[in-house]
C-alpha cells in the first residue's frame, strides 16, 4: 500500500523548474555558516588537479521512485523537564582541521559532542560518505540538485529551516517522495546558545510540526545547529528532545550567493578532502554545488565510496 501511495504522490507532483528567490527575514543569519580552517589549510592549498573530464560518465540506471525512508518520532518534552543547572552555556563554533592525506579531520576539541548524541563523522573504518545539504531559503537550485540525486540514485539528507518547509511545501514533499531525509535545522536559524530553554525547544519542535502537518509523518530526529553554534546546554537540550546533533567533517564557503567560486572549484575542493566516514555539508543555495554535483557523485563512486543514510549512524 505504501508503494502505491508513493507512486501516486510522485505522479501528482507539479513539474519543478527554477524557483524564485525567497529569502526569509533571517537570511543573513543563515549566511553565517562557518567552517574555520587551521594549520595552514586554507582553500588555496586544497585544490588538486582532478578534472570532471577524467570521471567516467556512465552511472547506474536510476529507479523510478526511491523508497521513502523510515522515520523516528522525537517525543516532545517541556522545559520544566530539563535540568540545565551546572551546564556551561559558553558559545562554541564547530570547526574541523583539514589535512591533505584524505584522513578524517580533527573536530573541535572544546567539548565531547558524542556525550550528547553529537556526530561529525560516521564509520571511519569504511569508505562511507554521508551527503547532506542545508536549506535555509530557496535560491532556485534545489530542483536541479534533486534531479541529479534521482538520476544518480543517491539519497541525501536536507537540513531544512522551518520557514523553508512553510514556503516550499512541494520541494519538501519531493525530497521525501524521492527517498531523502528532511531533517531539522531549527525554525528561524538563531544562534542556539543565545536563546532560553523554552525557545530552544520551540526552535526544534516547530519545524517538526510543520513537517508532520505537511506529510503526515514524523520528522527524522536529526538536528544541525544553525551556524554550527552550540554549547553544552544546547547539546543537552537537543539530546533530551530526542535528537542526534549532526555537525560535519567537510564544508567550505559555498553559501555566499553573490560570490560563488564556480563548478571546478567546488568539485576540486570536495574531492581533495574526501575521507572515510565523511559527513559532507553543502548548501543548497549554491549554484556551484548544483553544477558540480553530478561530477562529484561520479568521482566519489569511482574512488570506491558508498553513500549512506543518517539512519545508518549508530
Amino acid at each position: 500500500m505504501r508503494y502505491w501511495f508513493l507512486l501516486l504522490c510522485v505522479a501528482l507532483l507539479p513539474a519543478c523548474g527554477r524557483a524564485p528567490l525567497q529569502k526569509p527575514v533571517d537570511a543573513e543569519a543563515f549566511a553565517r555558516e562557518t567552517t574555520p580552517e587551521t594549520s595552514g589549510s586554507g582553500p588555496s592549498s586544497l585544490i588538486q588537479t582532478v578534472t570532471p573530464a577524467d570521471i567516467p560518465s556512465k552511472t547506474p540506471a536510476p529507479t523510478d521512485v526511491l523508497a521513502a525512508p523510515e522515520h523516528t518520532a522525537a517525543p516532545e518534552i517541556s522545559a520544566e523537564a530539563l535540568n540545565t543547572s551546572g551546564l556551561s552555556n559558553e558559545k562554541l563554533s564547530w570547526y574541523i582541521v583539514r589535512n591533505q592525506e584524505h584522513l578524517p579531520p580533527r573536530g573541535a576539541a572544546e567539548m565531547d559532542i558524542s556525550a550528547y548524541g553529537g556526530y561529525y563523522l560516521g564509520d571511519t573504518a569504511q569508505k562511507y560518505i554521508w551527503l547532506t545539504f542545508d536549506a535555509g531559503y530557496e535560491n532556485g537550485y534545489t530542483s536541479s540538485i534533486l534531479d541529479t540525486l534521482k538520476e544518480k540514485d543517491i539519497r541525501a539528507a536536507f537540513f531544512c529551516v522551518g520557514t523553508y518547509i512553510r514556503d516550499n511545501p512541494e520541494l519538501t514533499k519531493r525530497m521525501l517522495d524521492e527517498g531523502h531525509l528532511v531533517a531539522n535545522h531549527s525554525e528561524k536559524h538563531p544562534s542556539m546558545p543565545d536563546i532560553d530553554d523554552n525557545d530552544i525547544l520551540d526552535q526544534i519542535y516547530e519545524p517538526a510540526r510543520r513537517y508532520k502537518e505537511l506529510t503526515g509523518l514524523d520528522m527524522p530526529a536529526f538536528f544541525r545547529p544553525p551556524s554550527g553554534e552550540y554549547s553544552e546546554r544546547t547539546m543537552y537540550i537537543t539530546k533530551e528532545a530526542g535528537y542526534k546533533t549532526i555537525f560535519w567533517s567537510f564544508a567550505y564557503q559555498d553559501w555566499l550567493t553573490d560570490d560563488q567560486p564556480g563548478k571546478d572549484y567546488a568539485f576540486n575542493t570536495v574531492m581533495d578532502n574526501l575521507h572515510n566516514g565523511e559527513i559532507l555539508l553543502l548548501h543548497a543555495v549554491s549554484s556551484s554545488n548544483a553544477e558540480a554535483l553530478p561530477d562529484i557523485i561520479d568521482a566519489v563512486k569511482t574512488r570506491g565510496y558508498e553513500f549512506k543514510s543518517l539512519l545508518d549512524l549508530p
